[in-house]
């Protein structure tokens, strides 16, 4: 499927106008090459010689050691009285704060290491190099760092292999012939200490606290590094024709210096990662091809959009700068077998781990854009989970379904819910598993699919149902309390019948009841049930309102901020029947003249523009996507804006998300192409192998 007739896109020179330039080390951000489980952040130099940007895979947790005489088996939640009956939730236990803090942190991500120039019996910062510049072809995955250090330059070109935790480093210039410029490699303490580390991971001065030990067998070095119990390997090789002295900088410390000793001037060498020792790795010429035949494919195969060619709104440029940029560096941060982190392999947020209710804004936008094989690297989330969210649901909450499974929160790979009052009362992202299997039946409508997602699908809806609350007073299903809104902002004790979760939730059971009917099976009554009796949505004065109870939200401004939730009732989700369109209509002009934008995260932007392309307004729609509050960073790294770090890597994924959702369309759309972009001859949208929204 494409855009009106045409000649095909020309991909590779639209791509290429977008490679990221630097000509000095970014404070705050680094370029990165990576491959989805394993990213390299760099400074200036194409390594970290001067700022120690994190080298993060997607195998690298490690646990603190556990408070003294405790285990995580002393911790069993708190419970909190739901219908009259005492339910055990995943929250920080007031008499056990230690073992509590311990499973809130643990495991936590760790930065892998740091790789940098060192110049013999020189001490060199970058402010003594010149002529620095630095750049990534955006085409290959090739970065390409150039200066000069005392009149000598230098080049250094970094990639990461696609498939292996390995980066190629080639360095060429006379000061390596001469014998005075080499690498070091250096090792970190990693802890859960910090919520957020960033814009860097680790500590540098903790050397007590861990290990490194160096073997060299021939042209191969490994260094065994070890804290807190956990161990992994660094393996770093070069061609056998150079000879190299590797040594290390003092006992105390955990760095090593590397100098090549052939008098040639480039040296080439490849480090990789592994949490196992190995006897062989890939070369760095080997990573440097591999690298570049596999973004070629990337950008030439699948969901493609332009819309600088041929669009007058001055503006187009930088909304395909976003576009591109976006692509890249969610292939190289949120790729991997597991849920991306908000900020991927860039830097750790909440020590590290993810949400489950931002898989949807990290990962959805790969199916739009056909990148099929990359989702489902990590959609097998979903069926490891299965036997914790199941357990969580029947014996720990006590619902009496035994089918039922209430997926997490906030949780790392293991699917353990890290305790938190917010993370076990959230709710909204009980219905994404089945919104993902529908996607993927849309793009594979087979057999074969339907069974794949079967046992997620029904043990979700099966949660669903036993968690809907049978209001005899009122003669509806209520959603909490307590809970949590998108929003997070509301007393949970007290918030009932959110409007985003009810229309979610509705719409949920209604795609689990024909999932069932797709394969000849009857689905249970109680869904049908619960999903026709559900509460009605809670109005105020002819507006929808976060839930019900709340009365007059408009003139409380602590509720008019955060995630306007409201507007994604109908733009992200479909059309429901729970939802009256003058309402809606109402509601979202209230949002856009009245909600506390400049509190809003990255992925609120947009949800608006679906909300406004939607509702028939698509200069609104593209006016949200270009807001100056959703800021990218030279290197398209979305913004953390006044919530957390740059960068907040769910903004970009709800960018292509909607891009798609614009461009391709969405179930109901107008019969024109890009029916979320302006008619009036601004925006010309050209785009290929996209499919339309739900």
């Amino acid at each position: 499927m494409a855009s009106p007739a045409r000649a095909a896109i020309d991909r590779k020179s639209i791509v290429s106008q977008f490679n990221p330039v630097r000509t000095a080390s970014n404070l705050v951000t680094p370029l990165q090459v990576g491959n989805g489980n394993f990213a390299f952040g760099t400074d200036v130099t194409g390594l970290q010689t001067f700022i120690p940007y994190a080298i993060m895979s997607s195998w690298g947790w490690k646990n603190d050691s556990l408070p003294p005489g405790q285990v995580p088996s002393d911790y069993h939640g708190v419970n909190w009285t739901t219908h009259d009956q005492e339910v055990a939730y995943d929250m920080p236990d007031p008499n056990l704060p230690d073992i509590s803090q311990w499973m809130i942190a643990n495991p936590n991500r760790m930065n892998l290491g740091a790789v940098g120039l060192v110049w013999k019996g020189s001490a060199v910062i970058e402010d003594d190099l010149a002529e620095k510049k630095q750049e990534i072809d955006l085409w290959t995955g090739v970065m390409t760092s150039t200066f000069t250090y005392q009149e000598k330059s230098v080049k250094v070109q970094t990639s990461v292999h696609p498939t292996n935790d390995t980066v190629g480093i080639s360095i060429t210039s006379d000061l390596v012939a001469e014998g005075r410029l080499g690498i070091f490699l250096d090792f970190p303490y990693n802890n859960g200490l910090q919520k957020f580390s960033a814009p860097l991971v680790g500590i540098w001065n903790e050397t007590g606290n861990h290990t490194t030990a160096l073997s060299v067998s021939g042209n191969l070095a490994s260094i065994n590094h070890t804290l807190d119990g956990t161990s992994y390997f660094t393996t770093i090789i070069w061609p056998a024709e150079t000879n190299v002295s590797i040594t290390r900088d003092s006992p105390a410390a955990h760095r090593y210096s590397v100098y090549p000793q052939s008098g040639s001037g480039t040296f080439e060498f490849s480090v990789t990662y592994t949490p196992q020792w190995i006897s062989q790795a890939l070369d760095s010429k080997t990573v440097h091809d591999d690298s570049t035949l596999w973004w070629e494919q990337y950008w030439s195969t699948n969901g493609f959009v332009d819309v600088l060619t041929e669009s007058s709104d001055p503006r187009a440029w930088e909304l395909q700068r976003r576009i591109i940029l976006s692509q890249f560096n969610l292939m190289v941060n949120e790729a991997g077998n597991n849920n991306p982190q908000e900020s991927g392999l860039t830097n750790n947020g909440w020590y590290g781990k993810f949400h489950m209710e931002m898989f949807f804004w990290h990962m959805a936008h790969w199916a739009l854009w056909g990148k099929w094989d990359i989702l489902n690297r990590a959609l097998p989330t979903y069926s490891d989970f299965l036997p914790t969210s199941i357990q969580r649901a029947h014996i720990q909450n006590g619902y009496p379904n035994p089918n039922g499974a209430r997926w997490p929160k906030m949780t790392d790979p293991s699917g353990r819910s890290a305790p938190g009052e917010i993370n076990t009362l959230l709710i909204w992202q009980q219905c994404h598993p089945i919104f993902f299997a529908e996607l993927d039946y849309r793009a594979h409508p087979t057999a074969d699919t339907l069974e794949k997602w079967n046992a997620i699908v029904t043990s979700t809806a099966d949660f669903m149902a036993d968690y809907s609350w049978w209001n005899q007073s009122t003669s509806v299903y209520d959603l909490g309390p307590p809970l949590y809104p998108v929003s997070e902002n509301t007393p949970p004790n007290s918030t009932l019948n959110t409007a985003f979760e009810l229309v979610y939730w509705h719409w949920g059971f209604e795609a689990a009841r024909t999932w069932l009917t797709r394969q000849g099976q009857t689905p249970p009554d109680t869904w049908g049930q619960v999903a026709d009796n559900l509460a009605p949505l809670p109005e105020f004065n002819g507006t929808y309102v976060i839930y019900e109870g709340i009365g007059d939200m408009w003139a409380v401004q602590e509720y008019k901020m955060d995630h306007p939730e409201l507007v994604g009732l109908y733009g992200w989700m479909p059309p429901s029947p729970k939802v009256d369109m003058a309402i809606m209509q109402q509601t979202t002009d209230t949002v856009w003249a009245q909600w506390n934008i400049t509190d809003c995260w990255g992925w609120d932007f947009p949800m608006l523009a679906m909300n406004a392309a939607r509702l028939g307004n698509p200069s609104k729609a593209v006016d949200w996507l270009l807001d100056d509050l959703f800021a990218f960073d030279d290197a398209g790294m979305p913004t953390g804006g006044v919530k957390v770090p740059t960068p907040y890597w769910p903004g970009a994924g709800g960018l292509l998300y909607a891009i798609a959702f614009m461009a391709a369309g969405w179930d109901g759309a107008p019969n024109s192409n890009a029916p979320g972009f302006p008619h009036d001859g601004s925006w010309v949208v050209h785009w290929e192998g996209l499919s339309p929204a739900i």
